[in-house]
């Protein structure tokens, strides 16, 4: 192989030193010609055969020189304006072949080659960079749900063994299986996120714009937490604007509210508070969802909305870290605008914002 590339190179320069010569040959012909002609007739010389003979030698060997020094000349402009810089995009387009995407190529001196090479070298850059990007989210998917998958299937295969016990009580016998029925509904409810977000991020969900009243949905969405407020005494506050309507997907909006409320009662500690707000402004339907739990500091509230990050790790057993990432990309897809401000000790507040007439769902299809 690396004899065959040596043949191939060195048919490849006689070829170039072929043109040359072809080329240097009939100019300088043609040149020699024309000045032997003028320079006979003008100072009336005859020129003999031997004359002829000397001058044709003397050209030849020029021709040879002078094509010999063009095809160096050109071999070197090509090494540096051509082979370089397609060497260095080769070489790290082969690495990224390979699976390092932390390869970037350097920028070539505009005086020394073509500027259109560094317009390619910023797009290799560019990709490269992309596709690191896309690979350490795939990574940290992978590890994340491997970990999330971890712990509701040692709880199973835990209680699953104690069950085997052939002297336990019933009362026993019943908190292994609530254990076990628990890591199951949690598996289960990790794999249907996972699967709604997969489908939202391939945009394999078309929202379907609808009008509807949003007090309405809210209400409904709310008093699903019915049980766990009267439980839990947490108190509800409520302002809600009447006849407020918004042309939206009511199902893919149902997601947003569940998961914030979800999030507001799972964080409040019994005898908190929940709050819950409906108004409108500049175009836009406003809902804000407020509790009184923990808080978060600013660090936590610039990840929550990335794919399984879990701020408050006392929480965790209770979710996936699925839900808020579910909820961004809902909002994004709905055109609609999405905040958190939040306070350690004191409780988060997510504001919501939904055009009233979002004729932008019809285009997003």
């Amino acid at each position: 192989m690396i004899k065959n590339k040596k043949i191939n190179a060195l048919l490849k320069a006689l070829g170039h030193y072929t043109t040359f010569f072809l080329l240097v040959a009939f100019v300088i012909t043609s040149c020699m010609t024309l000045f032997l002609n003028v320079l006979s007739k003008s100072l009336d010389i005859t020129f003999t055969g031997e004359n002829i003979a000397l001058a044709a030698k003397l050209t030849f060997w020029n021709v040879i020189l002078l094509s010999l020094i063009f095809t160096v000349l050109d071999a070197i402009r090509r090494k540096l304006t051509v082979d370089r810089p397609v060497k260095l995009i080769s070489d790290a387009a082969e690495k990224m072949i390979q699976g390092d995407f932390n390869v970037r190529v350097p920028t070539v001196s505009k005086f020394v080659s073509d500027d259109k090479f560094n317009d390619i070298i910023r797009c290799i850059n560019k990709m490269a960079e992309e596709l690191s990007g896309v690979e350490t989210l795939r990574t940290d998917f992978v590890a994340n749900v491997s970990h999330e998958l971890k712990t509701p299937l040692a709880v199973i295969q835990n209680y699953g063994t104690l069950l085997k016990a052939p002297d336990i009580s019933d009362e026993k016998r019943i908190e292994y299986a609530k254990a076990i029925t628990n890591a199951s509904k949690r598996l289960s409810d990790m794999m249907t996120n996972i699967l709604k977000l997969n489908r939202l991020e391939n945009q394999q969900i078309y929202p379907k714009a609808e009008s509807y009243d949003l007090g309405e949905q809210l209400c409904e969405c709310l008093l699903q937490y019915e049980n766990i407020w009267e439980s839990r005494g947490i108190e509800i506050d409520t302002d809600l604007e009447e006849d407020i309507t918004v042309s939206a997907d009511s199902e893919l909006l149902s997601l947003v509210w569940n998961n914030l409320f979800s999030n507001a009662f799972k964080f409040t500690e019994e005898g908190g508070r929940v709050s819950l707000s409906l108004s409108t402004e500049d175009g836009y339907a406003v809902v804000r969802v407020s509790d009184t739990g923990c808080g978060m500091t600013p660090e936590i509230g610039a990840h929550i909305f990335e794919k399984f990050y879990q701020g408050d790790s006392s929480h965790a057993t209770s979710g996936n870290g699925l839900g808020l990432a579910l909820v961004k990309r809902v909002v994004d897809i709905t055109r609609g605008e999405i905040a958190v401000e939040s306070t350690v000790g004191v409780g988060t507040t997510f504001t919501v914002k939904i055009r009233r007439e979002n004729n932008e769902l019809e285009e997003a299809r």
